[in-house]
């Protein structure tokens, strides 16, 4: 029972997430703002880390799993990314890099 409970807590957030994102219609996907909220409920300890750490050790022991969808799709989408690969591996490598630009010109001066 304690495992449901806990989803329950999980799902609902990420539901209110998803029904922020419906309602507003901020560019902003439903997942991430449940995240924002979970991050938040649980910096003011409104949910405690107990109350969600069974349902949380499962998704962290099987996130591999989570990323099946995403390589299919990739599998799925080759005849399209074969013409483009070179490109894709650039902006792969090169965004990190100018994204941390400033981060790191601060750092090393």
């Amino acid at each position: 029972m304690k495992l449901f409970r806990e989803a329950i807590i999980i799902f609902g957030i990420y539901l209110l997430g998803v029904l922020i994102t419906d309602i507003t219609g901020v560019p902003i996907p439903g997942n991430v703002i449940g995240m924002v909220i979970l991050f938040l409920l649980l910096y003011l300890k409104v949910i405690k880390v107990e109350q969600i750490s069974t349902i949380s050790n499962f998704f962290l022991e099987h996130l591999a799993f989570f990323f099946i969808p995403a390589g299919v799709g990739l599998i799925s989408s080759f005849s399209v990314i074969k013409n483009i690969w070179l490109q894709l591996l650039i902006v792969c490598f090169v965004t990190p890099l100018k994204s941390f630009k400033p981060l790191l010109s601060t750092l090393f001066l």
